[in-house]
């Protein structure tokens, strides 16, 4: 999730200047950049409850000492609410229920991304622990319901909590109990934006077998290997899931533009409030609601913000299916995208993988994998033989792209954790349920330690 918009407060005229606005976002290859965004749940160590908002001791006292000790910038909404801090093109952010989110800066390499999580960690680890505050790695909170998390009080995410009952049965845990990893790429002109959102959207079940990690929750055996990527299907079906034309042969940004314009819309931004928009289409305002103004640029790259398809397109690509997982297979998941996606034989090769299947097939196997992880088949095969053909698929691009752009040493190491995950045959989630009912005999400190950043 996105916080506060910015834009032009440029008028649309058509929705040609809407087509115009994401293809702005073309970028030459050499200019082409990884930004990855990473969430995690906090708890008080001494009795696991959840991370409050306000206090010393909460996280807005947290963001204060950071932004003190480490020169970030405060963003405030209604010049009072401390929601956002800012540096070198990175930020931290807030989830509804107190996740913090670092949205890394976009930078050329994986070498790059991975010391940015790691000086992440070490300027929120003198505050945590001064808090007594622990950060999970997990992609969901084991703990808790959603009515004993506390809530964060952006006005947006105000809206959200109203707006969504309504459109599915678990929006709510979305918001205030998932955790998240993902990461956001470069096209060069609408063809290749095309190729990626398409073999991105195939591959995606796969990506999240791989880092399904979100098997307990509510303090018991989810009943998913992944109850984040089940969660997120039950939540809003006109803006998630997985959209069925990126695969057709002409897609191109007109496409997504004309899909984004019928989602109804959450709010709109103005005089530093959020206005309700009581789920009017970005259609209806562009074709003039009664008493709204002119739709403006500002108004859709907010509209933009609030879809939540598994791969997102803004002026770059976001693919947001995997849970939040332990440092070594978070830094693992922008250099898979990566050597999928930046090199053009891996990103043919990727959608060989996949191309056979049918929508319906691809529906399933997310299914499958939300409730199996690796285990899961598709059509037959493996979920596992594939999620290995894709590591090696992607090896193969991040060591041309390592010669092409010369990054020494090149990035395929990175990959090492997620194929000792596949070694093992086992979802992350699936050796965390294994050890909660063996192990650990369902002991939440058990849990944490082995979870915590």
């Amino acid at each position: 999730m996105s916080g506060s918009p910015s834009g032009a407060e440029t008028v649309i005229e058509s929705i040609d200047d809407l087509v115009d606005h994401i293809r702005t976002g073309e970028k030459s290859r050499e200019l082409w950049k990884v930004g990855t965004e990473h969430e995690k749940i906090g708890l008080y160590r001494k009795d696991l409850s959840r991370v409050s908002y306000e206090g010393d001791d909460g996280i807005r006292g947290l963001l204060e000492e950071i932004s003190e000790s480490d020169g970030w910038s405060r963003t405030y909404e209604s010049d009072e609410i401390l929601v956002a801090l800012e540096k070198d093109g990175a930020s931290i952010t807030l989830e509804p229920g107190g996740q913090l989110e670092l949205s890394g800066a976009p930078l050329r390499t994986i070498h790059e991304t991975c010391s940015e999580f790691h000086r992440h960690l070490e300027v929120i680890r003198s505050p945590s622990e001064a808090r007594d505050i622990v950060w999970l790695s997990l992609g969901i909170d084991p703990c808790h319901s959603v009515r004993e998390v506390p809530k964060v009080p952006k006005q947006r995410y105000g809206v959200m909590r109203d707006y969504l009952p309504a459109k599915g049965t678990l929006p709510l845990e979305m918001m205030h109990l998932t955790s998240t990893v993902q990461a956001n790429f470069d096209f060069s002109d609408e063809n290749d934006m095309a190729k990626k959102m398409r073999t991105a959207t195939a591959v995606s079940p796969i990506v999240s077998a791989i880092f399904a990690n979100s098997s307990i929750a509510g303090g018991q055996d989810s009943g998913f290997i992944s109850k984040r990527v089940d969660i997120w299907q039950n939540t809003d079906r006109d803006r998630c899931g997985l959209l069925p034309f990126v695969f057709e042969d002409d897609f191109g940004y007109r496409d997504y533009v004309e899909w984004a314009l019928d989602v109804p819309m959450f709010f709109r931004f103005s005089g530093g409030s959020y206005r309700r928009m009581n789920g009017a289409s970005f259609r209806s305002l562009l074709d003039g609601l009664p008493n709204e103004s002119p739709a403006t640029l500002m108004d859709f790259e907010l509209h933009l913000t609030t879809l939540f398809p598994e791969v997102r397109l803004k002026r770059f690509i976001e693919v947001r299916g995997a849970d939040a997982v332990p440092p070594g297979l978070l830094c693992a998941l922008p250099a898979l995208w990566k050597g999928i996606l930046y090199d053009r034989d891996s990103l043919d090769a990727a959608w060989d993988l996949v191309s056979s299947w049918s929508f319906a097939e691809r529906l399933v196997a997310l299914d499958q994998v939300a409730r199996l992880g690796l285990e899961a088949a598709v059509e037959g095969r493996p979920v596992l033989e594939l999620a290995k053909d894709l590591v090696e698929i992607s090896a193969a691009g991040l060591g041309n792209l390592g010669v092409e752009q010369c990054i020494n040493p090149d990035e395929t190491s990175y990959l090492e954790p997620i194929r000792r995950v596949l070694e093992m045959g086992k979802s992350p989630g699936q050796i965390v349920m294994e050890k909660w009912i063996n192990s650990w005999s369902g002991s939440f400190e058990r849990l944490v330690d082995f979870s915590k950043f």
